[in-house]
């Protein structure tokens, strides 16, 4: 899996001596510049815009999110949970099944509550109807599986084979639209306009006959809305057709789009080795730190890499690619193979582009491989803060 991004924006002058190690550090201005084109697509289109905490929840940014969008979407309690304590607007909130003990306070923090199948919503109407009767105001949805495959890689493909996300659209009847106020899919993963536009021709016909019977459509998200070569223009234009078509309101929910390329993790070399080819030991670790890199697989773009100016091929050493690893005891902890812009020797320092989003909420600490603490930069003003920074005791009290 290639990445879409990686473009260093400010981080090219960003000197990485001034954050301990690793760190991720998340550009203010950047992120300020995602939201600002998000804002855009949702005031020309008539479309709500919902971030999605699921890909980035750095809450301390949450002010930031809540000048430009129109709320955030949630996976669970815990996230509704963080979003009603620091996020403005509205609050949608879907999970694949909601334990029935956490469904009274979903539905008191959401504004909508999206379910998996019909089954689900008539085994907890009980709930639904009792929170309703203590004056909980909140919509009922129901996610689609539109049975169209656009991903490239199979496990981030919603709509890949006997998926069990969303309820399959070709058995969808008028008994089941009678339960819910709105219609949500999603099925994109770091995708253009193109893919978009080919699923909702795929469920068109089957929503059409509940055209004007449902009150929202949710699209989702996936949509690398601001990615330099996205089609925007296209985008806005289809997504005031549909709220026409349909008569409902549209709402999007990207997550990678808000924090595309505003964030780094930076690392240290801690140890060099040969086997065959050059090997370095780092403090950051994929297991831990940028679990897609093995579960999609994909390759993290490097601040810096090729552009040294020792040659033209990258890389202080001659332009020979390092194989870089984490420090846990798993020998898949590899990250790749890189030609780094410094002399890959004990204590140079390094950064990989694009890391703000996911990568932060997937962090772990298996075999006790430290967190990296959390920076926002803002390359504006150049003012810097370190949010959090974790130690042993993180560690030891997660688990008994």
């Amino acid at each position: 899996m290639e990445t879409r991004a990686g473009d260093p924006g400010a981080f090219a002058q960003f000197d990485l001596s001034r954050v301990d190690s690793p760190a991720f550090v998340v550009d203010a201005a950047r992120l300020r510049a995602n939201l600002r084109v998000l804002q855009d697509v949702g005031e020309r289109s008539g479309a709500k815009v919902l971030a999605a905490l699921k890909a980035f929840s750095m809450w301390s940014t949450a002010p930031i999110v809540g000048e430009y969008l129109d709320g955030v979407c949630t996976s669970g309690l815990w996230e509704a949970r963080l979003a009603s304590e620091f996020y403005d607007g509205e609050i949608t909130t879907y999970c694949a099944a909601y334990k029935p003990e956490d469904l009274p306070e979903i539905l008191r923090l959401s504004d909508h509550v999206i379910f998996n199948s019909p089954g689900q919503i008539e085994r907890l109407w009980p709930i639904i109807e009792h929170a309703r009767a203590a004056g909980e105001d909140f919509d009922i949805g129901l996610r689609i599986n539109p049975l169209h495959a656009e991903g490239e890689v199979p496990r981030y493909d919603p709509c890949a084979p006997h998926s069990r996300l969303g309820f399959p659209i070709d058995q969808l009847t008028e008994e089941h639209m009678d339960l819910v106020d709105g219609i949500h899919m999603h099925t994109l993963c770091e995708q253009d306009f193109e893919p978009l536009a080919r699923t909702w021709d795929k469920v068109f016909d089957f929503l059409e006959p509940y055209f004007g019977q449902f009150k929202w459509i949710n699209l989702g998200g996936g949509h690398h809305i601001t990615r330099a070569d996205y089609q925007r223009e296209e985008l806005i234009e289809f997504l005031a057709d549909i709220a026409e078509d349909t008569g409902a309101q549209v709402y999007i929910e990207p997550g990678e789009a808000i924090a595309l390329d505003a964030g780094i993790l930076v690392g240290t070399v801690l140890d060099t080795g040969w086997n065959g080819m050059p090997v370095a030991i780092t403090d950051i670790s994929a297991t831990c730190h940028m679990p897609d890199v093995i579960e999609a697989p994909y390759r993290p773009a490097m601040l810096g890499e090729g552009a040294s100016p020792d040659d033209e091929l990258g890389g202080a050493d001659g332009g020979e690619r390092v194989r870089l690893g984490g420090p846990s005891c798993l020998a898949g902890d590899v990250i790749g193979d890189y030609a780094l812009p410094v002399t890959a020797e004990p204590g140079a320092r390094f950064a990989f582009l694009d890391q703000a989003h996911y990568s932060m909420v997937k962090t772990t600490t298996f075999n006790g491989v430290p967190l990296p603490s959390i920076w926002l930069w803002d390359s504006e003003s150049d003012a810097l803060e370190c949010k959090r920074r974790f130690d042993y005791e993180d560690f030891r009290d997660r688990l008994s």
